[in-house]
């Protein structure tokens, strides 16, 4: 008889234990940075159509060492306590990867949203929102959702309305969630944020020769082949970013209603509004349709996205992965099975936890775009362009040649917020990636990217706890 797969968060902690065993730090400091600090479930009735529905759902607070706690809700069927305890986790070391000073929480509401209409879906979102709001499990600076699987800006929108009517004076009120529309004290770049940052995460990891030699790549994105699982928010900015910015070749695409390969090529772009249009990505132009949406999974190529769901690759196909280089845009793709497996086979795992942290640095400028009450660039662009535009000037008289039109736009544009937003986001993925990278090559016992990436979140989580003075 096998044993039974470990669950999403027994995956976690088993990550986290085999990284503790490289930190040196006392265990009743791990135990404390391990555990889930506050498990919140509330079941609550909601009117749908003629009947009453009683709805499960969660928040957890994984890590108070930081405040506010920080997360994203996500509507699915397959919600459960353990499933948001371990992203809750997730959060916590994301966070402290990155430089964001959150501690981790995550939030889910046990319900397909297919299944309901918006109004319906608006009424669930107002009443879990009035339960956290009982329960002190949202705040500017107690806990701070954000979108995830399932959710979008429209449902952030409606928690930060029902927050602020229910505390009607809190001047910091618009902080409590981010993720929201841009005119609804969101920030631009927000809804783009995660599927840039994994982006940034690869080309980062094919900035550096020493690690594509040993997989047998050049360096550079340009021209490496991709496979994408999924194409929700994550997977389908990883998609179009990835083609625009990195001239990267995605030859395959998997979604729950099966997979479409083209050697050649699949432009994202037109893919996803092909599938707008049919409801499908079967039958779009010049592709094969794949037996089944897993073979996708097992194809040849440089870079592997699982970008939906946990538990994607196990110890079932992971002997079939032929992928050089897992991009984990999900959070959970590899379950703990697997993992071995395809490290013995020499792939390289992104981890998670870093790689899709873009969400979560751009949800961190939301946050401090509201507390400041003030859009980012609304003072120093305007100077900027002033300051750029004497420069040329000076040029100008300097040479004696007049700058065209198209040039001077270019030397004298200030920076407008979506800007100053992609610019922090690469800033932050790029240091991040390098910590984790120069932790995982200076620790010869440390044959992986994951078990480093955690190294450096436990390292920097243990320093908050002991400048508390909680841990002598």
């Amino acid at each position: 008889m096998s044993n039974p797969r470990p669950s999403f968060f027994e995956s976690v902690s088993r990550n986290f234990d085999k990284a503790a065993l490289h930190t040196g730090l006392p265990k009743g400091l791990l135990d404390q940075i391990k555990a889930c600090n506050a498990v919140y479930q509330v079941n609550f009735p909601v009117k749908v159509g003629n009947e009453y529905q009683v709805i499960e759902a969660y928040r957890v607070q994984h890590s108070h060492h930081r405040l506010p706690t920080k997360g994203g809700i996500r509507y699915s069927s397959h919600v459960n306590q353990d499933e948001v305890m371990a992203l809750a986790a997730l959060m916590t070391y994301k966070c402290a990867i990155v430089d964001v000073p959150f501690g981790g929480a995550k939030g889910g509401v046990k319900i397909n949203p297919k299944d309901y209409t918006v109004k319906q879906l608006e009424k669930i979102t107002r009443r879990y929102t009035t339960e956290l709001i009982r329960k002190n499990f949202i705040g500017p600076g107690i806990d701070v959702p954000a979108p995830d699987y399932g959710t979008g800006a429209r449902e952030m929108a409606w928690i930060a309305d029902t927050y602020m009517t229910m505390r009607h004076g809190d001047i910091d009120g618009a902080a409590c969630v981010t993720g929201k529309p841009v005119t609804q004290n969101g920030v631009k770049g927000r809804e783009e944020a995660t599927g840039r940052g994994v982006y940034y995460g690869i080309r980062e990891f094919f900035n550096n020769k020493e690690d594509c030699k040993k997989l047998g790549l050049t360096t550079g994105v340009a021209g490496k082949t991709m496979v994408l699982q999924g194409l929700g928010n994550v997977g389908s900015f990883t998609g179009k970013i990835s083609q625009a910015e990195g001239d990267i070749n995605i030859i395959a695409v998997s979604e729950y209603e099966g997979a479409i390969y083209s050697e050649k090529g699949i432009n994202i772009q037109e893919l996803i509004k092909f599938r707008k249009e049919t409801g499908s990505i079967l039958g779009f132009k010049d592709t094969k349709t794949l037996e089944n949406r897993s073979v996708a999974l097992e194809l040849p190529c440089d870079i592997l996205v699982p970008a939906a769901l946990e538990n994607q690759i196990t110890a079932d196909n992971a002997p079939r992965i032929q992928a050089k280089i897992i991009a984990e845009a999900a959070n959970g793709p590899v379950a703990g099975d697997a993992e071995e497996i395809l490290l013995n086979k020499g792939i390289i795992i992104i981890p998670d936890m870093f790689l899709n942290a873009g969400g979560v640095t751009v949800s961190y400028f939301e946050w401090l775009k509201n507390l400041s009450h003030m859009r980012f660039g609304r003072m120093e662009k305007r100077f900027d362009e002033n300051l750029y535009e004497n420069f040329a000037s000076v040029v100008e008289s300097m040479t004696g040649k007049k700058i065209n039109l198209l040039q001077r736009n270019i030397l004298t544009k200030g920076a407008d917020e979506i800007d100053l937003v992609r610019s922090g986001l690469e800033e932050t993925m790029v240091n991040s990636y390098q910590d984790i990278r120069e932790l995982w090559k200076r620790k010869r016992a440390v044959k992986d990217m994951r078990t480093a990436a955690f190294i450096l979140a436990l390292n920097k989580i243990s320093s908050d706890y002991l400048a508390l003075g909680i841990f002598p």
